[in-house]
């Protein structure tokens, strides 16, 4: 690399973290204080900003305090990052996801903003003139497109000519008082240590990080699986900087740490049925995606990376987003789907009302990727050792996916209803009765446990006992044996008033329900 080009670099990101992140921070400060704000803490804690900012990193959620205001954005600016900078979950009485569940930090103070936020928060939050909203936008792009993704901690001269002009008259534009500051630092010679944590302090690493932890939380299997992906990530970044690669390498790190402790969390024992297992995290409402009138879920599951899956039965789709409500996509179905289960990370099978046909879709390119057509009627649908099984006429269809041929056929005395696989058993139940059914592949048996009223989902935790849902609402707890239950008390679990409603993924290790379409609730393991 020449060492012009890296003073270059220098030069400018000084200027970016030196003059524009202090220009930018005194604005914002200046905003506030006109509004009679004493500390940015009280700024960022009144009800406009924080529903503003509330909005700009989560999507499709309409809140419960001045719903008429609320912003369903395209894209999501605020990161994860950012947000857990600013803000703090609070308790939070009722069932419900918005911003009156946060309040700011009490040790949020303007030097914990980079420019980066600090300019997002100013256009967004602030009153600013038509030509300080165009300055303070085209410094904050200059930030990005020569610092934030430049790697190697260099510029051109070509590119400087023309940059550090344009810093320069915008600066001043912004704050007169500037300009010696500017011939200071253009005349600075290079510091290779500062220029090292120059390096860091720009470059947008947060969504990268972000993107690293999600791997991390999906490999779910080795220590070594882990230091392999991110060994993965950080060569695809093309890191020529020792202390941001040393900074990566704390980040992974503790996030191995995380995952390690996670799987070492792992119940040992069973759980004493009806205990508090769960607490509700949080609420996702999706009102503005799915009709009101027509969008009832018929089943609902949780992919093994935290995405959520829905039919839509009476809109013609399958609706996906994660957890936090973010990222909502949906894949358009030819006919009714009603069940839904996960082939792969990326695939699910489909049953539809009234066909014969399983449709098996790519749900990250949205993409229908073949019909297994079968001469039952059925509605329901799960997995077991990596095959498809269906209800049929009084008898469970084995299919192979992959083929598309079935490979067994397993009598039961009722029309199997709610289908549910989970490790070497099947669990389904009969919508005329209060029996819930369970063939094991164990001893090729047929088991059955009677409860108060029918159920109508069921779902299997860590230690393999399950959740039912039945028809009297509160969900009861059978232990792995299928010998007894106990009624569940957790908060919000006791009313559930769908079917297909009920679901847990032990990666996650999250449990997800359906109270009221389109309120969704994520569920946490406490």
């Amino acid at each position: 690399m020449d060492r012009e080009d890296r003073k270059r670099y220098f030069i400018v990101g000084s200027v970016i973290l030196e003059i524009v992140t202090p220009v930018f921070r005194q604005r914002l400060e200046k905003d506030y204080k006109s509004k009679g704000l004493g500390s940015l803490q009280d700024f960022i804690n009144s009800k406009p900003v924080i529903h503003i900012l509330f909005h700009l990193r989560h999507k499709n959620i309409q809140c419960c305090v001045d719903s008429a205001n609320c912003v369903n954005h395209g894209p999501l600016p605020l990161n994860y990052s950012q947000w857990d900078l600013l803000y703090i979950e609070t308790p939070t009485p009722g069932f419900h996801h918005c911003f009156c569940k946060y309040s700011a930090k009490a040790t949020i103070t303007l030097d914990d903003l980079d420019i980066t936020l600090t300019s997002l928060i100013l256009m967004n939050c602030c009153n600013l003139s038509p030509n300080e909203l165009s300055l303070i936008s085209d410094l904050r792009q200059f930030k990005n497109n020569y610092l934030s993704h430049n790697t190697k901690g260099a510029i051109t001269q070509a590119e400087y000519t023309t940059l550090f002009g344009d810093l320069t008259t915008y600066v001043l534009q912004l704050d007169p008082s500037k300009q010696d500051d500017f011939i200071r630092i253009q005349n600075r010679s290079l510091d290779d240590s500062l220029c090292n944590k120059y390096v860091v302090f720009l470059l947008e690493i947060h969504q990268k990080l972000e993107e690293i932890d999600t791997r991390i939380q999906n490999i779910g299997a080795t220590t070594a699986d882990i230091h392999s992906t991110s060994t993965e990530i950080l060569s695809t970044m093309n890191i020529n900087n020792a202390e941001l690669k040393a900074k990566l390498e704390e980040v992974l790190q503790q996030l191995i740490k995380n995952q390690t402790n996670k799987q070492v969390d792992q119940p040992n024992k069973p759980y004493i049925l009806g205990q508090s297992i769960f607490i509700l995290h949080h609420e996702i409402n999706l009102t503005l995606v799915v009709d009101g009138l027509v969008g009832f879920v018929s089943d609902m599951m949780m992919m093994d990376d935290g995405r959520l899956v829905m039919c839509l039965p009476l809109e013609h789709r399958l609706l996906i987003c994660n957890t936090d409500g973010s990222q909502v996509d949906s894949v358009d179905v030819q006919g009714i789907p009603y069940s839904v289960t996960a082939v792969n990370n990326s695939t699910v099978a489909v049953t539809l009302l009234g066909s014969e046909c399983i449709e098996m879709y790519d749900i990250n390119n949205k993409l229908k990727l073949k019909s297994i057509s079968v001469l039952c009627w059925w509605r329901d649908i799960t997995t077991i050792n990596n095959k498809l099984v269906v209800g049929g006429y009084n008898r469970l269809l084995i299919i192979d996916h992959q083929t598309g041929k079935m490979v067994q056929t397993i009598q039961t005395e009722c029309r199997p209803h709610r289908l549910h696989g989970s490790g070497e058993k099947i669990f389904y139940c009969d919508t005329y009765n209060n029996k819930l059914y369970w063939y094991s592949y164990t001893d090729d048996s047929h088991n059955t446990l009677t409860l108060p009223s029918p159920p109508e989902s069921m779902t299997t935790l860590q230690d393999g006992s399950l959740y039912v849902m039945c028809d009297d609402r509160p969900v009861k707890h059978v232990s792995s044996d299928g010998t007894k239950y106990k009624t569940v008390k957790t908060k919000g679990l006791k009313s559930i008033l769908f079917s297909g409603s009920l679901y847990y993924n032990c990666k996650q290790r999250k449990l997800v329900t359906c109270y009221s379409v389109p309120y969704i609730n994520i569920f946490h393991v406490k």
